[in-house]
């Protein structure tokens, strides 16, 4: 397929110069449609967010869309590995049905060799764009060229996991090509992918927000992060602020979650692991997998918290249904948009997810690189370490950072989510 740089700092598809030169007639039942803006943050944890309580870091354009919309702070990541998380978000599978489930291929094998398994998903941006949706991908996007997801626009074009090199990065230096690609979406439909290296190592924020968090009391490292975090909110509200200027926010369902959730290690940690702290970024505790959803479409959600327990499988979805389009039978997930009017509760009593070796050994065959299986039911939750057949058992509403272990006082309540996991293994 032919690409063309557009002198605005991101590349259009051939598909996508077509669907941007439908005409006005053919577009007149689809401008109903509403745009679509999903909000990745990146190795960022549950709690660090000013609307889940936390005390220091400033996240008020976070704390705006999520007092103006439908919270959900029960949300999980099926796995808590990048690539195999934004995978799912954009598939609406979990990592054993896209299959991309460890960051590397095997060693010896092309990275382009796991591109097919996007190109073959049911993507989001694919489907939209069936519809006449034009979709623009910005930030972190592990599978080769953009359009391989089906997104019609883009930056990212090589094999890398972000943009090239020389590209300015999407967050931390411009919003720019957002902008561009809303003024020229006119009266088509869009949807966009904001999914910035924030707050991402590397941790190196402004001085207008480090002075804030730096405090003689504070590990510099945990400094850094905080101010991350703010950095990160500042470029939400920059997105937020431009959609209002436009006057699109009213039919713009926007959507925030976290890649997977993050520990910051302190300065005497940080050498250990390029992945933080332990029980975070690839573990199955909650700072690994955990992390809050924030919907808000003016007029269809309705602001409030929603205890339900959710997964990332059901943003796409929920997505689907908010644009009037059917959800493709692969997709296990639920929308949240009934919900998040406040119309119903979700037909769910649990959630179950995998974790993942970070380098493939085979492609293709997810199972043989699990090395956890969880599930969280009510405010309980079970871990399973498949290789050292371990079992972990927490009751989260007394225990939210799971360091009291009750698998032993409570063998009849193991017993029973053990044989749920091993239901939903058998029937996926």
């Amino acid at each position: 397929m032919q690409c063309t740089m557009t002198r605005r700092g991101f590349v259009q598809t051939a598909a996508g110069l077509a669907v941007a030169g439908i005409g006005a007639d053919s577009l007149a039942g689809e401008r109903r449609r509403p745009n679509v803006v999903l909000i990745v943050g990146d190795d960022m944890g549950w709690p660090d967010m000013g609307f889940m309580g936390h005390k220091e870091i400033r996240t008020p354009h976070l704390d705006r869309l999520a007092d103006r919309g439908a919270v959900f702070p029960n949300g999980y990541v099926p796995t808590s590995l990048c690539r195999a998380s934004l995978a799912t978000l954009l598939t609406g599978l979990y990592p054993h049905q896209h299959r991309l489930c460890c960051n590397d291929p095997p060693a010896g094998t092309d990275r382009v060799d796991m591109h097919p398994f996007i190109k073959n998903a049911p993507a989001l941006p694919r489907l939209l764009g069936a519809a006449g949706y034009r979709s623009l991908q910005t930030g972190k996007f592990w599978e080769g060229h953009f359009s391989n997801a089906g997104f019609t626009h883009g930056e990212t074009t090589n094999t890398d996991r972000h943009i090239a090199a020389k590209t300015p990065q999407i967050g931390r230096a411009t919003m720019q090509p957002i902008y561009d690609f809303i003024d020229q979406s006119d009266k088509t439909p869009f949807f966009v992918w904001y999914a910035p290296m924030m707050p991402h190592r590397p941790h190196n924020p402004p001085e207008r927000f480090l002075k804030r968090y730096a405090v003689a009391e504070r590990d510099l490292h945990v400094a850094r992060y905080f101010a991350m975090c703010e950095w990160f909110d500042e470029t939400v509200g920059q997105l937020l602020d431009y959609l209002d200027k436009r006057k699109l926010s009213d039919n713009t369902l926007v959507m925030f979650v976290n890649d997977n959730g993050w520990i910051t290690p302190t300065a005497k940690e940080d050498q250990k692991s390029p992945f933080g702290a332990e029980r975070g970024k690839r573990s199955p505790y909650d700072m690994g997998i955990r992390t809050p959803f924030a919907l808000r479409w003016p007029g269809r959600t309705r602001a409030g918290r929603y205890n339900d327990l959710v997964l990332t499988v059901d943003l796409a979805p929920t997505i689907l249904q908010a644009c009037g389009l059917k959800t493709p039978p692969r997709l296990q997930g639920l929308s949240l948009l009934d919900v998040a009017a406040g119309k119903a509760r979700l037909n769910r009593s649990a959630v179950f997810g995998e974790i993942y070796v970070h380098t493939a050994t085979k492609l293709g065959q997810p199972d043989v690189d699990v090395t956890h299986r969880w599930t969280r039911e009510g405010d309980w939750k079970l871990i399973h370490d498949v290789r050292k057949n371990r079992i972990e058992l927490f009751n989260l509403a007394a225990d939210p950072h799971e360091r009291t272990d009750l698998a032993a006082k409570e063998m009849e309540r193991v017993g029973r989510l053990r044989k749920r996991i091993e239901q939903w293994v058998k029937d996926r």
